[in-house]
């Protein structure tokens, strides 16, 4: 049976208030070992492998206007990294483009992405100082196409609260703090506060500071479901907001969501990229 998770509107409002109290202090240069244990939890959960999706990326803007974006997905393992695809099918002004990613788990590795425009006809490959950027017009950014490497974070619980619940669900608040300003440069992003469910340690929402601007963006799963034996958010919004005014969002829904499918390592490479589905 599905499960949404609605957000409540006063409990984040008053996460963010002390949130934004505690920004200067210096609790921010420490590490907690079991907010660590609980974040390596989180990363070393079982997300499948050989997916395939049919995905659906609604861009909405402030005044309510809609955008749909169709788009077939593809990821694989390949060891410990993991190797992704993405064709938009719709509409026509984004046809045939394709986004190609080489998530390494090596954290001295920089992950490599690619981004097809038929257009062009041509392929670019995505720069760590591009990372920040937005991804195909949404509120997501390439940074978030890609796992956090532990590596270059710090760890500590909500200090006004390390456990919250929403709608029943009990979660850790956890902040995330970049280690080095390259961190922040490439992901954009200042710090975050992350609620991961106790139950089966997945992020469901998180709050995260954008670096430039001031703006926050709030990130939360709407609905979960186990697919397989492996828990999938199915939907999940991001909504950026100025002050109190939503500027825009990203509703993402995924269908058809099918593991261990017959998918050749072939497939992910930049040649097969630019051939198209």
């Amino acid at each position: 049976m599905k499960k949404a998770f609605i957000v409540n509107p006063c409990s984040i409002a008053l996460i963010v208030v002390a949130a934004l109290t505690f920004a200067s202090s210096n609790l921010f240069a420490q590490d907690d070992p079991e907010a660590r244990r609980i974040m390596e939890m989180a990363d070393a959960r079982d997300d499948g492998d050989n997916r395939t999706a049919d995905m659906e990326m609604i861009l909405i803007d402030k005044n309510g206007s809609k955008r749909t974006r169709k788009i077939a997905s593809f990821s694989k393992d390949k060891g410990d990294d993991t190797l992704r695809l993405m064709f938009f099918l719709q509409p026509a002004d984004v046809e045939d483009t394709a986004f190609l990613t080489f998530d390494y788990d090596d954290p001295n590795r920089d992950d490599d992405q690619w981004l097809y425009l038929p257009a062009l006809r041509k392929t670019k490959r995505i720069a760590s100082s591009d990372k920040s950027g937005s991804f195909m017009g949404s509120d997501l950014n390439y940074s978030d196409m890609t796992d956090r490497e532990l590596e270059d974070y710090d760890y500590r619980f909500y200090e006004k609260g390390r456990e919250q619940t929403f709608d029943g669900i009990k979660t850790w608040a956890i902040w995330s703090i970049p280690r080095s300003k390259t961190v922040v440069k490439e992901t954009g992003y200042a710090k975050s506060l992350l609620f991961v469910r106790q139950d089966n340690y997945f992020v469901i929402r998180s709050i995260l500071w954008v670096e430039n601007g001031g703006d926050l963006k709030y990130m939360m799963v709407n609905r979960l479901e186990q697919i397989s034996g492996i828990w999938v958010a199915t939907e999940m919004q991001v909504a950026r907001k100025a002050g109190k005014q939503t500027v825009h969002k990203t509703l993402v829904k995924l269908d058809n969501v099918r593991f261990d499918q017959d998918l050749d390592e072939a497939m992910f490479s930049i040649r097969r990229m630019e051939k198209g589905l």
